[in-house]
């Protein structure tokens, strides 16, 4: 590592004393905002470092991503707010490339010691890789593609600074509206209420220059009572789109439909899922559309791509742009990511691709590769499902006899090729007879196939945003789907 120092200590001797200041991350002053809220780092302080770094490189090849970001959150349980915390960090990443070997190191200092220190670490470890003859160049300045059919994409706004700036006090007091709603009631509120920001910059030294900034609001609720419980979540960058008490009604109300539950016997049945249930299986879906599972036949698309494996009704995006997505407008590499027709009326259409792994399979890269390196590749990250024009109330009308699902989990992968899964119904699971919801019902373990499951699917919701607890959020409707395996009786 000395020669790389020194290598850096060199250009450090270059530079005027004066600019080699420790650069100091100064917040943006907003008048009357207390000192605790979370502010966004000054961007241009961000850039300010990432063009130091690549001042300070002796690499050929530098990549410099700087994130800042700040999160708050409000726990609460047994009616009452019982935690709070908050933090703000800066994220430094710099990657080299260096004659076919690339490699990372990071910091969350801002000077010139430690800029260096991080670049002469990822030299000397860049030195120690073996070398890729596939490690591509660092791509240079890109630009948006323009969507089939349509106007160039606008840029993506999803800082929203009311929600980046919530206060301990607004979050109370929203809570304090939830728990009041569960004591009136007699049941028993638990759950978290989050906000924060982050803001990403991503430079190298061939010109690329991208950057993204979004604020985050989650909250999510679980109702109990002595023998049942109701759960809701929701997440989105603007506040101003959640409603925290609407949520907890909707929980209290599954609590409450679902008190001296009943034992319903395993089997097939028909299966309402609502969308949180639809996510959190679905979501295992995601990396069996990467170009480096296919290739290493890691997928369940393997072999089986253009050729019939869901139910028509069935057609997926991977869309970033979408107006209930978040995340920003381009990968780990810096390339725009574009939106990408995964499976159309059943039929696998498409997968997507980061720049290495589009060049081994001979296909175009698609925007969706992780920061280098990795032993991933690709993943698409904003999936869209395709909705349908029923209702959760129109699938309960036309189920002679059935299961509603609010919510699963404990979900892991049985067996691959199939994506057979198993896992828990939980926080709301009811008997549906003669087109109505009878009673809630003791919790069921599932060994399900999710091929099978979207070859199963008579009727679909519209999509909206979801949020889960074992997969990302993303757009889904809710599902009715036949011939639902339940295999066993929980113990809850």
């Amino acid at each position: 590592m000395k020669s790389y120092m020194g290598s850096v200590k060199s250009k450090l001797r270059r530079t005027p004393r004066a600019a080699r200041k420790p650069l100091k991350i100064t917040k943006v002053a907003r008048a009357g905002v207390p000192e605790w809220h979370p502010v966004q780092l000054n961007r241009a302080e961000l850039h300010r470092i990432a063009t130091r770094v690549l001042e300070l490189s002796p690499a050929r090849e530098t990549e410099v991503e700087v994130t800042s970001s700040a999160d708050a959150l409000t726990r609460f349980a047994n009616n009452t707010i019982h935690q709070n915390v908050a933090e703000e960090g800066l994220h430094i990443s710099i990657r080299v490339a260096v004659d076919g070997r690339t490699a990372r190191a990071t910091t969350n200092r801002t000077d010139d010691e430690a800029l260096g220190l991080a670049l002469a670490t990822a030299m000397q470890l860049a030195k120690f890789q073996l070398k890729n003859p596939n490690l591509p160049p660092m791509p240079g300045p890109v630009k948006p593609l323009p969507l089939k059919g349509r106007p160039r994409r606008p840029s993506l706004s999803r800082y929203f600074p009311k929600t980046a700036e919530m206060s301990p006090e607004d979050r109370a007091r929203v809570v304090r509206g939830v728990v009041g709603l569960a004591a009136g009631l007699g049941q028993v509120a638990a759950g978290i209420f989050s906000n924060g920001f982050s803001e990403t910059i991503l430079v190298n030294s061939r010109g690329l220059a991208m950057e993204h900034a979004e604020s985050k609001c989650e909250f999510s609720v679980t109702m109990m009572e002595e023998n049942s419980s109701g759960w809701a979540k929701a997440s989105s960058p603007d506040a101003g789109m959640l409603d925290p008490l609407a949520l907890a009604e909707r929980a209290s109300d599954k609590a409450r439909a679902s008190r001296n539950q009943r034992e319903v016997a395993p089997g097939h049945y028909t299966v309402i899922l609502e969308p949180a249930a639809v996510l959190d299986l679905a979501g295992f879906l995601f990396y069996d559309f990467a170009g480096t599972a296919v290739a290493d036949q890691r997928s369940c698309l393997t072999g089986r791509m253009g050729k019939p494996l869901f139910g028509e009704n069935i057609t997926l995006w991977d869309d970033v742009y979408h107006s209930l997505q978040t995340g920003a407008p381009f990968d780990g590499e810096g390339m725009a990511r574009q939106r990408v027709l995964l499976v159309e009326n059943g039929l696998p259409r498409n997968l997507v691709y980061a720049r290495a792994t589009a060049r081994k399979m001979k296909a175009r890269p698609t925007g969706h590769g992780f920061a280098l390196p990795n032993e991933y590749g690709e993943a698409p990250m904003n999936l869209v499902f395709a909705g349908g024009d029923s209702s959760v109330e129109e699938m309960i009308r036309t189920t002679e006899r059935g299961i509603l699902v609010t919510r699963l989990w404990y979900i892991r992968e049985v067996e691959p090729y199939e994506k057979i899964m198993t896992g828990m119904t939980r926080d709301g699971t009811f008997l549906v007879e003669n087109g109505a919801v009878v009673c809630g019902i003791r919790n069921f373990r599932f060994n399900q196939s999710l091929i099978a499951m979207l070859c199963n699917v008579e009727a679909l919701s519209p999509a909206v945003r979801a949020s889960g607890e074992e997969s990302f959020d993303m757009v889904v409707p809710a599902m009715k789907v036949r011939d639902f395996h339940f295999t066993e009786v929980t113990r809850f």
